[in-house]
């Protein structure tokens, strides 16, 4: 079973249930059984866990409400802890950038942290 931890800013902000929170409760309970599911299967389908291609080791949980798609970008520390840096509704087919390049700041930022 593997872990699945939200990221934490220095100041102890939590970008992931901030962006849960703002949701309506039928969304938000759709990406906790999306949770559940990445957590307890051995293998995860690609339709809920895909790791992100040109990234630093960027993957993504993906949960679709209806017409909504909802994506968490986090990364593996260690074989079975995921660290979930960010959530967002998907607008396109491609992970905006800027939001890659948010997960991978907070990614660095929390080995920096771990390693203090």
């Amino acid at each position: 079973m593997r872990v699945i931890k939200f990221y934490r800013t220095e100041f102890g902000n939590c970008p992931v249930e901030d962006f849960l929170n703002d949701l309506p409760d039928k969304h938000s309970k759709k990406i906790a059984w999306t949770l559940r599911v990445v957590r307890d299967l051995e293998q995860v389908p690609t339709q809920y866990l895909k790791k992100l291609k040109s990234t630093d080791d960027i993957w993504e949980v993906r949960a679709t409400i209806g017409n909504n798609t909802f994506r968490l970008l986090g990364f593996f520390d260690g074989p079975m802890l995921i660290v979930l840096t960010s959530g967002f509704a998907k607008k396109t087919n491609k992970v905006p950038k800027q939001e890659i390049e948010t997960a991978e700041e907070r990614k660095r930022d929390y080995y920096r942290r771990k390693g203090q």
